[in-house]
């Protein structure tokens, strides 16, 4: 496991949240693969690690996409969300990710 290069405590910190949406439900049956939101700042190699620490499973490939925020009116003014990163974690063939603890 790649996970002895990394400090674990940086990568429990990386995966903030799995992405929910019709998309990554339909990639996670298709193709094996699991959609992350992750900090802005992890890399690809951290992203994997931290995967594999966390639900231990193996891992073939990460790809990275910057989502912009969308902006938004607040009244009068104009604000913006900010701008965050989502991982797609492909794994490898036979591999499954459960979400709920215990299992």
């Amino acid at each position: 496991m790649n996970a002895v290069k990394f400090n674990e405590n940086r990568l429990l910190q990386i995966i903030l949240a799995p992405v929910i949406s019709e998309k990554s439900t339909m990639i996670a049956d298709k193709s094996e693969q699991v959609a992350f939101r992750v900090a802005t700042d992890a890399t690809k190699p951290e992203i994997k690690a931290a995967v594999e620490l966390l639900f231990k499973v193996q891992v073939k490939d990460v790809k990275v996409a910057n989502v912009k925020g969308k902006q938004k009116r607040f009244g009068r003014f104009i604000g913006r969300r900010d701008n965050w990163k989502k991982a797609y974690v492909c794994l490898q063939p036979g591999q499954e990710l459960n979400f709920v603890a215990g299992e």
